[in-house]
């Protein structure tokens, strides 16, 4: 009986050091392809010209942001949608997600990427546009929320 109490003992300590890992981000294919297809959904609104509701359907209200273009950090869904609405001088044309990884704590997802894309300008010259991305996902509602987003830019040795 101890023999079977020691090994019963041993095999819920595997089981929980298996599942239950502190720290480590979970695989998960299906929140995976859902989360980048909701960055891939943002870009094509934006190539086809959609509205800044369209582009920005999954955003939540409270999101923050940071990017090449403004020092400090942007706050709220509002200002997003306001930068927005001004007029580009610049369109988008191709957009790709390279290199992706997301990592899954719960119900929060990472999505980690390199952007390529290529914008037309007023004049018509194509310019390349690049990125390290990282846009953070939170699941409430059933529904995958955009909250934060970092796009850095890609600076070569010599920058």
């Amino acid at each position: 009986m101890s023999r079977l109490k020691t090994n019963v003992g041993f095999a819920i300590l595997a089981a929980l050091a298996t599942t239950a890992t502190p720290g480590l981000g979970q695989d998960e294919p299906a929140v995976a392809a859902g989360v980048m297809a909701l960055a891939r959904a943002h870009w094509a609104a934006e190539r086809s010209g959609g509205t800044t509701a369209q582009q920005r359907a999954n955003v939540a209200d409270d999101y923050t942001e940071f990017n090449q273009d403004y020092p400090t950090l942007l706050v709220g869904k509002a200002m997003a949608e306001a930068m927005l609405a001004v007029p580009q001088d610049t369109k988008p044309m191709f957009s790709d997600m390279q290199n992706p990884h997301v990592q899954v704590y719960g119900d929060t997802a990472i999505l980690t990427y390199n952007f390529a894309g290529m914008n037309r300008s007023a004049d018509g010259k194509i310019n390349p546009a690049t990125a390290k991305s990282t846009r953070v996902y939170v699941k409430d509602g059933g529904k995958w929320w955009l909250v934060h987003a970092n796009f850095a830019p890609v600076r070569g040795p010599d920058d």
